[in-house]
């Protein structure tokens, strides 16, 4: 019974520790000249750049702004490199309609189909 009891004690205590445990909010990469670079993901190119706008937030702090230097946006969706990026909406919206109405989520989109990448140096306000 003290073994289970012992056993289950360091099952909790490796849970709640684990639980605690983090990813840095916000990775920037340092380039030349006091400038910085995020990357954004998104489902759309609206999610993706808010993505990369929030790390660079992060990414300066509470008492400086970013100042965006460069802003890069990519499709990088399944079909990337098979047709342009509007057919391929047109096929993502096409598959989602026809596996709603079928019941099954057939979806060709993901969370990270299009990529943001800002540079942008922090200046204080």
């Amino acid at each position: 019974m003290k073994k289970t009891i012992t056993f289950s004690g360091l099952a909790i205590s490796a849970l709640l520790l684990t639980a605690c445990a983090s990813n840095p909010t916000a990775l920037a990469v340092q380039k030349e000249n006091n400038q910085y670079e995020v990357t954004g993901l998104g489902k759309n190119q609206l999610t993706s750049k808010n993505n990369a706008i929030t790390a660079a937030n992060k990414a300066c702090g509470s008492r400086s702004t970013p100042i965006i230097i460069d802003e890069q946006t990519a499709y990088n969706g399944a079909l990337k490199g098979v047709v342009d990026e509007q057919t391929g909406q047109m096929i993502q919206a096409a598959a989602t309609v026809l596996g709603n109405i079928a019941g099954t989520n057939t979806g060709l989109n993901q969370n990270d189909d299009y990529q943001t990448v800002l540079t942008f140096r922090c200046q204080a306000k």
